[in-house]
């Protein structure tokens, strides 16, 4: 899945969308998406001055944004309604993530829970993992009948 694609299924948009490609893809099940950290994204400038690092919570986004393409795919009448984040547990971050690294994002749906999807990731760099833990999530769905 190219950009393209995925901007059609993700409502976020620069400088907000956090993965670049999707390698595999099985729907509602597993994702594996990639994310090219590069040094002119805008949060470098200031995280750090001559030492940039990829802040942790950009990097939970990726996840949760490859967690909203896996989700989206296997319910595509969720279209227009954006995974939301309901929780994180165990999230280790073992070492930092600079600029020219290229993440891997792997995700695997763990269960699924009147509507909440439990996922693990792990983040990888050059094959060695740099972020792992467990993310909660849902879409939130209008009731019938009501206005959005």
């Amino acid at each position: 899945m190219d950009i393209s694609e995925i901007m059609a299924m993700l409502p976020h948009r620069y400088p907000f969308l956090m993965i670049d490609r999707v390698l595999e893809l099985t729907p509602g099940q597993r994702v594996v998406a990639l994310k090219n950290v590069t040094i002119n994204e805008p949060h470098f400038t200031g995280h750090f001055p001559g030492q940039p690092v990829m802040p942790g919570v950009l990097v939970v986004e990726a996840i949760a944004q490859a967690c909203g393409v896996m989700a989206m795919s296997a319910h595509p009448s969720f279209k227009e309604r954006p995974l939301f984040l309901l929780g994180l547990d165990g999230i280790r971050f073992r070492q930092p993530i600079r600029p020219g690294d290229q993440l891997r994002i792997t995700v695997v749906k763990a269960s699924e829970r009147r509507g909440i999807w439990f996922f693990e990731a792990d983040v990888t760099v050059d094959g060695k993992t740099v972020v792992e833990g467990k993310v909660m999530a849902t879409v939130i769905v209008d009731k019938p009948g009501s206005t959005p």
